[in-house]
């Protein structure tokens, strides 16, 4: 293409640059290697960024009319690389390790295939390492092992296509923004790749190279000649910038080079780690679960404002959840009470003022999920936020009323009471229409259902049929039990008896009737749900299970419950089963019909063990852990698939699971919050310590920085055949910590 053809199309100036529809504009390609043999991925995150390559390190040019184009480079929901494509000779290098294990950066050792009579294979060996740190940073070494000269070329191809996240998993759009190239970056040294959306706002991708300036470009593919004396080493690097209307489009403050962006990263984690409960055993396959479980915490974090939280899962849900966050705030109480504060900070902020069917808003009610991508932006999705859930609200108050028995941190208590009687309020206004907190969807691009098993094939009966809503599942009317219970005891310290004793004798009045509508006297359950007519919603399911702790069964049907869930069609000897096996409905494949879910069993667990069913939740215990020893960076997933315990066979993986998620990696810390039983007091100044029990797979275990409103601890656990002693190793402040066997 000459200077003269390009004059002819239509073009567009912005920050100082001409860019063209990509369309309008013939770029030569440098050819995509596709991989005869599909291959896993590897996922890294920092903060609102997050990357998925294959494990060469590459993204090998997806697009959306691709089967699988769930890889790239994402930050706010959009996609800013689809193509990171690395070739030797315009081959694919040969793979010979790569790890993702660090969770910000990617490793990768590969060398080359034999290239004609040129270069003889495994001659070169490319070592890559790219990072993420506010941009993404990938240094390249190369290096010749032959005792000759070597000439060949090296190129990386990039692209963009800004897709929105939703787009990238599945969703159709109507129409889409302008792909954009800028005429300059051809012949200059950096690329810059851009597009403008549908609402104006204009996003690029900007790549700097360092080192050693590309040879030449052909299209947006970067060549190097290279020539390298024998086992002479030639390092490349490059800068990937994400900018939305010339801003940096990440929360976080680029680095300059890779060196600072690592140092960066590992800073920030040491400091994590500094801060948080120390927790380690006598064995070393636990303890490598438990770090493991440590550094994701940290990876998860995502920066809302002036706050952080967890973010729900690695890749597709790196985004603000209700539900999902507070859950695993209250899983990592112990680990780090701070999770919880900048949590109920957070989704206080953006909790419901007005109605609004759209994003299914109403005042009081806590968000499901928050979105800052083009469809979000455009209205095309309700998700800004998104309110279409029916247990965030209750679960924000239960984390309200544990963040402060953990830590007496009375001023967050009082700034965030008009929030908590705006929640209890939301929950009130709804119990008035039938008794029980119920969800119908109002938004036409809402969630179906809107508990925790949000999939649509979920809520079904024991004939298999899917449950006509409004739908009242039992777990979150434990919720709504557990919340009143629990904040009419703040009620009480504010001088509040008026609603202390109203929230009480709600409480109460739910209890009876819950007992009595939910309870499925042939099968001795619970049922899942009720359904729109008040018909019982005849599942046997691990709903029930979410109950256990929370104290609204009748003591008779708790222990019913529990002994129900423990048999072989819902413990598959890994974990609790979503929905029994002998259910019409039952797909051990199933998201929500049959599969595992870990966090779903840290609860049932906590259940077990508040009813001083100790054997049954070890047992729960020990599955999960022996699963999560086998996972992949000893990382457990979102869920795995309910296939029986077979053996030495190894837990069957869910294809699509999230890695790390948030509240299965919080399953670790609930499970062995669990296993030690510690029942804090802050206010009044005291730690209870409640017949610890360590499995017989550990003989000891140790929390060091542990916070208990203003004391640290150290504490020691030791097991004697059945017996697990405790003792005080260290104490900072003046707790009173009460050993209770």
């Amino acid at each position: 293409m000459t200077p003269d053809t390009l004059t002819t199309l239509e073009t567009i100036s912005l920050d100082g640059k001409t860019f063209t529809p990509a369309a309008q504009l013939p770029i030569p390609e440098w050819p995509s290697v596709v991989s005869e043999r599909p291959q896993p991925t590897l996922t890294v995150k920092d903060d609102d960024l997050f990357l998925v390559t294959d494990t060469m390190g590459n993204i090998s040019g997806c697009s959306l009319e691709d089967g699988n184009p769930n890889v790239g480079l994402f930050c706010a929901d959009t996609r800013f690389l689809n193509r990171l494509e690395l070739q030797i000779a315009g081959r694919s290098p040969i793979l010979l390790s790569s790890t993702a294990e660090k969770g910000f950066s990617v490793s990768v050792l590969c060398t080359n295939p034999n290239i004609d009579q040129h270069l003889k294979a495994e001659t070169v060996g490319i070592r890559r390492e790219i990072v993420l740190n506010g941009a993404l940073f990938e240094e390249i070494e190369i290096s010749n092992y032959s005792t000759t000269n070597v000439s060949f070329e090296l190129s990386i191809s990039f692209d963009a296509d800004f897709a929105d996240l939703f787009e990238v998993r599945g969703a159709e759009r109507e129409k889409r923004g302008k792909v954009l190239r800028s005429l300059e970056s051809i012949s200059t040294e950096s690329l810059t790749l851009a597009y403008q959306g549908l609402d104006g706002l204009f996003m690029e991708s900007r790549i700097q190279f360092q080192y050693h300036q590309p040879d030449y470009f052909q299209g947006y593919t970067a060549i190097w000649r290279l020539d390298l004396a024998s086992h002479e080493t030639r390092k490349l690097g490059y800068r990937v910038n994400m900018l939305t209307n010339n801003q940096p489009s990440s929360t976080v403050s680029a680095a300059l080079t890779l060196v600072q962006a690592k140092a960066a990263e590992l800073m920030e984690e040491q400091e994590w780690m500094q801060q948080i409960t120390q927790i380690r055993s006598d064995k070393s396959i636990f303890n490598r679960v438990i770090e493991r479980a440590e550094k994701d915490m940290y990876l998860l974090r995502q920066s809302f404002g002036k706050y952080k939280t967890v973010s729900a899962g690695v890749p597709w849900f790196s985004a603000l959840f209700g539900r999902d966050s507070l859950i695993t705030a209250s899983q990592t109480l112990m680990l780090n009470p701070q999770i919880a504060k900048e949590t109920l900070m957070i989704l206080a902020s953006y909790q419901g003022k007005t109605e609004d069917n759209w994003r299914e808003e109403e005042p009081g009610k806590i968000l499901h999920e928050l979105r800052f991508g083009e469809m979000a932006r455009c209205q095309e999705i309700p998700h800004t936020p998104y309110y279409g859930t029916v247990d965030a609200t209750p679960l924000w108050l239960m984390l309200y009323a544990e963040y402060y028995a953990w830590t007496h941190d009375q001023e967050t208590l009082d700034k965030l009471w008009p929030n908590a009687l705006a929640a209890m309020e939301w929950i009130d206004r709804h119990l008035q229409q039938s008794g029980y907190l119920t969800y119908y969807r109002k938004s036409p691009r809402g969630l179906t259902n809107q508990g925790w098993k949000d999939s649509g094939d979920c809520i079904v009966n024991h004939q298999g049929e899917l449950a006509e809503g409004p739908i009242a599942l039992s777990e979150v009317q434990a919720y709504v039990y557990a919340a009143k219970i629990q904040v009419a005891e703040i009620a009480k310290m504010k001088k509040r008896l008026d609603l202390a004793e109203r929230w009480l004798d709600e409480a109460r009045h739910l209890q009876v009737r819950f007992n009595q509508d939910f309870w499925l006297k042939d099968q001795d359950f619970c049922a899942l749900a009720l359904d729109g007519d008040g018909q019982p919603v005849e599942s046997i399911t691990s709903n029930p299970g979410h109950c256990l702790n929370l104290g609204i069964f009748t003591p008779e049907k708790a222990y019913s419950v529990a002994e129900r869930l423990r048999a072989p069609d819902m413990f598959n000897g890994w974990g609790i089963r979503t929905l029994s096996s002998l259910s019409p409905a039952y797909n051990p494949m199933g998201y929500h019909i049959g599969s595992v879910w870990p966090h779903d069993n840290s609860l049932i667990a906590m259940g077990l063990r508040s009813l001083g069913l100790i054997d049954q939740a070890l047992e729960v215990f020990q599955g999960l852990f022996d699963m999560t020893s086998q996972q992949p960076y000893q990382r457990p997933p979102e869920l795995f698939c309910g296939y029986e315990r077979n053996g030495d066979h190894a837990p069957v993986r869910y294809p699509v699971a999230c890695t790390p998620q948030a509240w299965a990696t919080g399953t670790i810390f609930q499970l062995l919050q669990m296993v030690v039983n510690l029942v804090p007091d802050a206010q009044n100044n005291c730690l209870r310590i409640i017949d610890p029990t360590l499995p017989e797979s550990i003989n000891s275990l140790s929390l060091h920085n542990l916070k208990v409103g203003g004391t640290i601890l150290d504490l020691e656990f030791e097991r004697s055949g059945s017996t697990t002693a405790c003792r005080v190793v260290k104490k900072r402040g003046n707790l009173r910590v009460v050993i209770e066997a």
